[in-house]
């Protein structure tokens, strides 16, 4: 199975549908696919091993990643905001590429020895009549796209075609859109959201459109210009959204999507105050398993939302149920399956799940299993809640403690926009908690009330021994809060 073959179903279903970009200028699936096919001729002519996409998202992208999977290279999206050093890295590794890039980055591409085409020369030069269809015959992977290095140095997620495909047929229905719906992307290229978003809105027949540069504003008036029905944000965007004072009168839009990180409750819950009637749904996946395992899906959000019974409330906080294709294992320390309710590491297993690294192969276990690294428990009814990285567990005198439970708290206080939790040496506790607040503007944020604040939600072995208060949070694009570098720069700030 390649991912050429959807691009393939697209053009025989509906050819002539627009699928990429705005109403009055996107791609059919037919140009798409002659785009991708002269492309791919440009990829051979040149010699090159894989096409590296180093830019803001938009038309270019998809016409790069079906010219790779024609040509029969992998597509490998970098972040563009990388500074150069990191860049010359990754660059490294793909000595033979066929480089798309724009901005500052090019630079960098030069001096590697590439010569880069811009998102829009590579559109000119992929325009015209397609060459007769050829395919490559390759087991190279269709996408190497490398982990955001939040805890780590960044490694190069091998997704095979028949990885992609696999979550495509297990999420979506072929043609199960009308002509007249759109989805509006606001995640960069490198992200598996934008890869996922791609190809099962084609195999859907929904065109789908990008926000390149996020503004709170324009989004809202892109979706009422575009008509836009469905969306995908991460959580900072819903929350800048929710915040922002601009008209949120969306008539068109039905559904909105989220992941990539955390929700915090009090954000989704202001959502679901304003949006009553749109369809809201929680996705969680990671690179390795070719983006979503679980969904909580709309009618679990409004009954979460409704319901007066904190069990289910708390349905709210989780991400749902597993896809049908996946199978999922809750595991102890020794790898021990858990019952419902008892906190663990979480395992999953299925066709899409790849967990295939450049230059260190497939970390699954003899049964298939891929160690997520995520902590979590699945509640009586099948509910996933995630607890956070297994890495950023506070061991304080003996009793792990999540981060990510307090953070929740703390982002309910009035005076509090953002917030991150680390642990600290202590030579009594051998760990103490530490928050990082960043206050709201116009908010007066005082450590004694909010601690006393999470006192009341939590235990006091849960409440932070010190707040401290910065201007922002280190965050990726898609919100991940990079840990590392609050530990980082408060032991600095301390030292």
């Amino acid at each position: 199975m390649k991912l050429t073959m959807l691009l393939d179903m697209a053009c025989d279903g509906f050819g002539e549908r627009v699928l990429v970009g705005r109403r009055s200028n996107g791609l059919t699936a037919i140009q798409l696919r002659s785009h991708a096919l002269i492309g791919a001729a440009l990829v051979r002519e040149q010699g090159a091993d894989s096409v590296v996409y180093l830019g803001l998202n938009g038309p270019a992208f998809p016409v790069a990643l079906f010219a790779a999977a024609f040509a029969g290279v992998p597509l490998v999206p970098l972040n563009y905001r990388l500074g150069a050093g990191q860049l010359e890295k990754l660059l490294a590794k793909h000595p033979s590429a066929l480089v798309i890039a724009e901005g500052p980055a090019t630079s960098v591409v030069g001096r590697q020895g590439h010569i880069p085409r811009t998102p829009e020369t590579w559109l000119e030069e992929t325009a015209g009549d397609a060459p007769d269809e050829t395919e490559a015959d390759s087991d190279a992977a269709a996408v190497v796209i490398y982990t955001s290095g939040t805890t780590s140095e960044p490694k190069g997620v091998l997704l095979r075609h028949e990885n992609l495909v696999s979550y495509v047929f297990g999420s979506v229905d072929f043609m199960s859109a009308d002509e007249d719906q759109a989805a509006l992307m606001s995640v960069p290229p490198y992200h598996i959201a934008a890869v996922a978003n791609v190809i099962t809105n084609l195999y859907a027949g929904r065109r789908f459109i990008v926000l390149e540069k996020f503004a709170p504003e324009e989004w809202l008036d892109l979706v009422r210009d575009e008509g836009v029905t469905n969306a995908l944000v991460v959580p900072t965007m819903l929350s800048r959204i929710v915040e922002c004072d601009a008209d949120k009168n969306v008539p068109s839009l039905d559904g909105l999507a989220y992941g990539g990180a955390p929700m915090p409750s009090a954000v989704i819950e202001r959502a679901l105050d304003i949006w009553p009637d749109l369809d809201f749904a929680n996705a969680y996946g990671l690179t390795e398993t070719s983006s979503t395992v679980a969904v909580l899906g709309p009618d679990d959000h409004r009954a979460a939302f409704a319901s007066d019974d904190p069990m289910v409330r708390a349905r709210l906080g989780s991400v749902g149920k597993v896809l049908p294709s996946i199978t999922l294992e809750i595991r102890d320390e020794h790898g021990n399956p858990l019952p419902p309710g008892e906190k663990g590491r979480i395992c999953v297993a299925g066709e899409q799940v790849s967990a295939e690294y450049a230059g260190i192969g497939k970390l699954t276990d003899e049964r298939g299993f891929f160690d997520t690294r995520d902590e979590g428990y699945v509640d009586d009814e099948g509910f996933l809640f995630i607890g956070g990285r297994t890495d950023d567990t506070i061991i304080r005198g003996a009793e792990n403690i999540a981060p990510a439970e307090i953070e929740d708290v703390l982002l309910r206080h009035p005076a509090v926009l953002d917030a991150a939790v680390i642990g600290v040496p202590d030579e009594e506790w051998g760990q103490r908690i530490v928050a990082v607040v960043v206050p709201r503007d116009g908010e007066k944020a005082d450590e004694g009330d909010i601690r006393s604040f999470v006192n009341v939600h939590l235990r006091s072995s849960k409440t932070p021994d010190r707040i401290v208060f910065w201007h922002e949070m280190p965050r990726t694009e898609t919100g991940k809060l990079v840990r590392r570098k609050v530990l980082s720069q408060f032991q600095s700030s301390v030292s």
